[in-house]
């Protein structure tokens, strides 16, 4: 399929869980199991977002990163190779 014949397709994400870690003056970390719907079915994954509060409250994000279900665990031990536990 060329970028001529894309059609896009509705996807529509749902938040299941997520977790806060708040770190330094204003930043965070999202941590999220998320479900994305679409005509073709349903996937569910789970994202790792950096994001920080602007100077009204409202939490902006910057940087994403996501994963399969069956990816996460792998993706934990590797993190506490790479920490050197």
């Amino acid at each position: 399929m060329n970028q001529m014949e894309r059609t896009e397709e509705k996807v529509e994400f749902q938040t299941i869980k997520s977790e806060e870690l708040a770190f330094g003056k204003n930043n965070f970390l999202e941590i999220a199991r998320k479900k994305a719907i679409s005509e073709r079915g349903e996937n569910e994954f789970v994202s790792i977002s950096r994001g920080f509060v602007n100077q009204t409250g409202e939490k902006r994000f910057k940087t994403s990163v996501s994963m399969p279900l069956d990816l996460v665990e792998k993706a934990v031990e590797a993190l506490k190779k790479v920490k050197g536990e």
